[in-house]
Formats: structure tokens, sequence, C-alpha cells
């Protein structure tokens, strides 16, 4: 207001500029002189105008105006850049299987989104979202998540799978829990949500732990050992279909899971993440 006072030479003008009645603004100004401790203005029938202390006043008014533009036009473009962009973790069977669906489907909505997608483990997925280093993180691994929020997007089975000339191929019953936790697995590296969940599921079957044959850094390595007749596996139900495996039985063993998306607890998901966790967490009509 002291800098519009400036430049029209009248609080009236000044105030109407701003919206306000002219007593108002008087009452204003004199408020900032008093805390100033300075006379700003002369006011005259003629109009009003700075006094010298009020010019001097008004040049350093100028300066932190400016500095006040400066800091909303960058919040302006951070604030943007934030909305075209989102980065993503999610573990391999999600990665596979999932999320480049809804990611499919969220940059048909948003062209001009920028995303990117880091594909690993589920324990590196949380760490990274718990880190802040993405806005959404995709897990399947069984466990709690201490410092994450979790929300529930699918539901997968794990199922025991050999080459078509393993003698399990042939087998007209089921494995029994011991049989399965007594034979070396071909298995996915510590970390892994799929190898935790065989590993919560053994327990809870009262047998384990996990005997592994081979570590494997991906699930597509894991299914082509199988294939090749490096051993057995337990692979996400996803990973099965026509893929040259023959899936196994197993009596009293519940390999369900929950696959769950994760932020930062406290932390409410906006823009972009909402929008791709809205659609992966919408149900096929």
């Amino acid at each position: 207001m002291l800098v519009l006072v400036g430049e029209l030479g009248s609080i009236g003008q000044a105030a109407a500029v701003l919206g306000m009645t002219q007593p108002s603004a008087s009452k204003r100004l004199s408020t900032v002189e008093r805390r100033l401790g300075l006379v700003l203005i002369d006011r005259t029938r003629r109009g009003s105008a700075l006094t010298p202390d009020g010019r001097v006043i008004v040049g350093w008014a100028r300066r932190v105006l400016d500095g006040l533009d400066g800091l909303l036009d960058g919040a302006e473009t951070l604030r943007t850049r934030h909305e075209a962009e989102l980065r993503v973790a999610a573990s391999m069977t999600l990665a596979e299987h999932l999320v480049p669906r809804w990611i499919g489907e969220l940059n048909r909505a948003n062209p001009g989104l920028y995303l990117g997608l880091e594909v690993t483990n589920s324990d590196k997925v949380a760490d990274l979202a718990r880190e802040g280093r993405v806005d959404i993180g995709f897990v399947e691994s069984p466990g709690a998540l201490p410092g994450l929020t979790c929300w529930k997007v699918a539901v997968d089975r794990l199922v025991v799978v050999v080459s078509g000339d393993h003698p399990w191929a042939r087998l007209r019953r089921p494995l029994t829990p011991a049989e399965l936790a007594s034979t070396p697995l071909v298995v996915r590296e510590p970390g892994s949500g799929t190898r935790e969940t065989i590993g919560a599921a053994l327990r809870e079957a009262g047998v384990g732990p996990v005997k592994p044959l081979l570590e494997l850094g991906s699930a597509s390595a894991v299914r082509n050992a199988v294939v090749a007749g490096a051993g057995p596996a337990v692979i996400s139900s996803l990973d099965v279909a026509d893929r040259g495996l023959v899936p196994v039985a197993v009596e009293g063993v519940d390999f369900g899971r929950e696959l769950r998306a994760v932020w930062p607890g406290g932390r409410r998901l906006a823009g972009p993440a909402a929008e791709l966790l809205a659609l992966a967490t919408r149900r096929p009509s």
C-alpha cells in the first residue's frame, strides 16, 4: 500500500487498487508509521506524498515485494514440476504384470507427465519410499513396513513349479510342507517379497526355512532356470501361464499374499501419485 501511495499520490486510489476503503487504508498506514517510529506520508488536501523517510522505506519495500514475487514464482515452478513428474518404484512381479497397465492409463490421462519407474526387490522399494526418493512404491513382501503407509492394490498367490521332466511333474498327490521345505529351491535374493512370502508360509506350516539351490536376481531368471531343469521354484501365479512350467500342489501351505502400494507415513498422496493409486485400486467392472 505504501508503494502504491508513492506511485499514485493518493491513499484513496491506493485503497481502491487493493479493494479496501480509504479509512481502512489510512488506519493501516498509520499503524505502519507507529511501528517504524517514522512519518512516511505527508497528508494534504491535494493528496498524499511520501516523506524523505517514506521514499527510503519504499525503496526497501520494493525489494521485499520483488523478493516475494520471486518466491511465489519459484513455488509455482516447483508445484508445476511436481505435477508434471512422478517417481515410482515397484518390485519385480508388480513391475512385470500390473504396474505397466496402470502407468499406461495414467499417461493417457496425462500426456505431458514424465514418469520414472525403478524396478527392484520389495525391501529396496520400501527403502526408496521411506527416504522420499520415490513418490509411491509397490511391494509384494508380507511383513510390516515401519514408517510407511500401506494400501492393498491386488492379491496374488504363489505356486510351486517344476519343468516337465521333473519327478514332481508326475505326482498324483500334493506335496507335503516337509517335502517342500527339505528340497533345495531356485529362489530370489534376500529382500525379495516372493522369498519373504515363501519363508513366512513355511514357518506358518511349522517347517522351513527355505533351502536355496540357486539365488537369482529377477523373476525371469528364476523362471528360466526352472524351465531349464535346474530345480523347483515357488513363483507368482501371474508368471505361470504358457511358460513351459508345471504347477505342483502343496498340502496345508497358504501361499496367498497382498500386493501393496507404499508411501511415507503421515504424508497424503496428491497429484499423479494419487491418480496412480486410484488406478491401481480400481477393480475391473
